[in-house]
């Protein structure tokens, strides 16, 4: 996508991954048809993967849905943050809304969304919810994610960070830039603009299932927004470097002190609980190290950000996206 968007393009763009969403997606894309935004509509279905038989089920919205509908498969998957980064990609609008495939985020809530966005002046608008219908297991998660990504993103303390957002073609043309495996597609957005708002809307229980985030998806959003975004943890290793070295030269001072009195030194308990808590700090910095080593690693050694395996158009665009020259026709990687 560019930073403006193209000729003859939507007012809006609406990009959906969709994981395990067969059962939700085809009333979402019907409540999202009965839409009037200004500029018109388009919506980008993102199978990132699904297990079930979604990549059936968008295949066949492609073909009978009454606003431009282009549908992408992944080949495998690849995560939330790298399907949202390949539909925005094959995003034409002035705007570009993200939300998840699960009904919870009422579609009449794009409007307002879109709106806001757009009469305000805003590059990127996020959504805040009054009451949450998340797990409350979720919930907490969220909530310690938000607090951690104050303290190492550029973001307005408190700006509550959702998946349904609403960002200008200039904010999606500047994040897309991004090639790398693990997108933070929040992150990016908080290094390309500070001209953020967010609004409060409606949040529904979840219409069908449980959610697709476990508590490794979490831990491994986290670690995207951690190693990605910031060098803090390194410089939190650093003063646990330090603090150990000066807890370690005091060790050293008393039982040097003890020697020279003649007293016999601490028993064999304290000094092990000393040692396995040296220890067990030492590889916890370690393993921070070995985390930036491995995301460098991998990134260096070409691993994609993601692989489309194809690409449906609306029945009424004008152009189909073509691959890179050299590459299969119906498959080819963004990295």
């Amino acid at each position: 996508m560019n930073e403006t968007a193209a000729p003859n393009a939507p007012g809006l763009s609406i990009v959906v991954p969709v994981y395990r969403g067969a059962t939700t997606i085809g009333a979402l894309v019907a409540a999202l048809s009965e839409l009037h935004p200004a500029g018109g509509l388009e919506v980008i279905l993102v199978n990132d993967g699904s297990p079930d038989n979604s990549g059936e089920v968008c295949r066949a919205l492609q073909k009978t849905a009454t606003v431009p509908l282009t549908y992408i498969e992944h080949a495998r998957n690849f995560g939330e943050h790298n399907a949202v980064m390949t539909g925005l990609r094959h995003a034409r609008g002035s705007y570009v809304i993200t939300m998840d495939d699960d009904l919870q985020n009422p579609p009449e809530e794009v409007i307002k969304l879109y709106d806001h966005a757009r009469l305000g002046g805003w590059d990127v608008v996020y959504t805040r919810y009054a009451k949450k219908e998340h797990e409350g297991w979720r919930n907490l998660g969220s909530r310690f994610a938000n607090m951690v990504a104050d303290h190492l993103l550029d973001k307005p303390k408190g700006l509550y960070l959702s998946s349904f957002r609403c960002m200008s073609a200039l904010a999606v043309g500047e994040v897309t830039k991004y090639r790398g495996p693990y997108p933070y597609v929040d992150g990016l957005l908080m290094q390309v603009t500070q001209r953020l708002d967010s609004i409060e809307v409606k949040h529904l229980p979840r219409a069908e299932g449980r959610s697709n985030y476990t508590l490794k998806r979490l831990v491994l959003l986290w670690l995207n927004l951690a190693t990605n975004f910031s060098v803090l943890p390194l410089r939190l290793a650093i003063l646990a470097g330090v603090a150990m070295g000066v807890f370690g030269l005091l060790g050293a001072v008393l039982v040097f002190i003890e020697a020279l009195m003649g007293e016999t030194p601490s028993g064999w308990a304290s000094m092990m609980t000393v040692t396995l808590l040296l220890a067990g700090v030492q590889f916890l910095i370690l393993g921070v190290l070995g985390e930036y080593v491995g995301r460098a690693f991998l990134s260096a050694n070409g691993k994609p950000q993601g692989v489309v395996r194809e690409v449906l158009g609306p029945k009424d665009a004008a152009q189909q996206a073509a691959p890179p020259p050299g590459e299969p026709a119906r498959m080819r990687a963004v990295s």
